[in-house]
């Protein structure tokens, strides 16, 4: 026979204090869980999202990502007449030579950070459909402008519309404002690809953006490129590219993981002492049950089920504590190209269902004992209390 529901609930709402606060040790470990994990999941987002179908990144072979690859500009020639890549309506193909440099900017608090500039052509532009200019216009070459992101706008100094500062060995004025719609474009400086080569003294491409026809042009495209030993590049699917970057997560999950670790073993020990305490000042009532005729299972499920429940209240005050942080803009280094990457926080239905199982558990484990304590205890333990 089970010891029915309305009697955990109202053990739970005549120990409301005990209940309340136990509640909020485990809410505040549940909400700092979710805010890991929205950190990891609006990081990962940013990179899984970059990218069209059917485009492809050239760079230097062996490279890892655009800003440590370099090659002769007549390459370029070479790579935008390969069959399968898309012509637009002037016969021309739809390929795109870019030059990319770090440059450091500080951020509106006062400290510095590396920032990605981005040189590149109106065709460059054309190819990422997800750069929607919000204010200004795009930039024009031989006049050192730049158009910047939306986030690095709002984050960094001297970066609104209108704005002059110095890159280099010139002074670049801010003549637009766009949004990447969460993209890893969001943390980059768009500019004429020319006027970086003069101002770097970079006569070179450090990698190459081209459109194929469709999904099977674009695998003969990567094969013939990485076939081709005299031109030493790799092609790879842009997409494919940008999930590559998401190793910048890595040591965000590994340090939401031990914190999720430390506090979940404190959760548990604060459900542990509530419920110890439960089973001390229960003591009759433990020794009525076994006396109706509740066997120890029944007991030992009942005690479980309570701590559950009290877990569950926690999980629900942290998703509530969390879900604020969803959509706020943060950054972090790119340790693949040493910048920084913009990005914002995601907190998803997956996210708070983890969270609430996250709860569970403390509540089972720290439950546990006490409950095994309760269910240990004989009739006449329970009478001489």
């Amino acid at each position: 026979m089970r010891i029915p529901l309305k009697y955990n609930l109202g053990s739970l709402w005549v120990r409301r204090v005990g209940t309340l606060m136990t509640a909020m040790g485990i809410g505040l470990t549940v909400a700092i869980y979710i805010t890991m994990q929205a950190l990891v999941s609006g990081l990962d987002a940013t990179f899984v999202e970059t990218g069209q179908p059917n485009h492809l990144i050239v760079i230097r072979e062996g490279s890892l990502n655009e800003i440590n690859s370099y090659f002769s500009r007549d390459l370029f020639n070479t790579i935008k007449l390969l069959p399968g890549i898309r012509q637009d309506s002037h016969g021309e193909p739809r390929a795109a030579g870019e030059l990319l440099v770090v440059i450091n900017h500080p951020r509106l608090t006062g400290e510095s950070s590396n920032v990605v500039v981005r040189g590149t052509t109106a065709m460059g532009l054309e190819l990422r459909p997800e750069l929607v200019l919000v204010s200004g216009r795009w930039f024009r070459r031989g006049l050192r402008e730049v158009v910047v992101s939306q986030s690095l706008s709002r984050r960094f100094q001297s970066m609104k519309l209108g704005d002059t500062y110095r890159m280099s060995r010139s002074e670049w004025k801010v003549v637009g404002v766009f949004d990447a719609g969460g993209t890893a474009y969001n943390s980059e400086i768009m500019t004429d690809v020319e006027d970086v080569a003069q101002d770097w003294d970079r006569p070179i491409y450090t990698s190459l953006l081209l459109e194929a026809l469709d999904g099977a042009a674009a695998q003969e495209i990567i094969r013939r490129v990485s076939e081709d030993r005299r031109i030493h590049l790799q092609a790879v699917s842009q997409k494919e590219y940008f999930k590559g970057q998401a190793v910048s997560s890595v040591g965000i999950k590994a340090l939401g993981g031990f914190i999720a670790i430390v506090m979940g073993v404190g959760s548990c020990f604060a459900a542990m002492n509530m419920m110890y305490a439960t089973v001390l000042s229960r003591t009759k009532e433990v020794g009525t049950l076994r006396a109706l005729g509740f066997s120890r299972w029944s007991i030992l499920s009942s005690f479980l089920l309570e701590s559950a429940l009290l877990a569950m209240i926690g999980g629900l005050v942290g998703c509530i504590l969390a879900l604020p942080l969803h959509g706020i803009s943060t950054g972090t280094a790119n340790f693949t190209n040493f910048s920084e990457i913009l990005f914002n926080f995601r907190i998803t239905p997956r996210i708070l269902v983890h969270g609430m199982i996250f709860a569970v558990i403390v509540g089972l484990v720290g439950g546990a004992l006490p409950a095994r304590r309760a269910s240990r205890m004989t009739l006449l333990e329970a009478l001489r209390t």
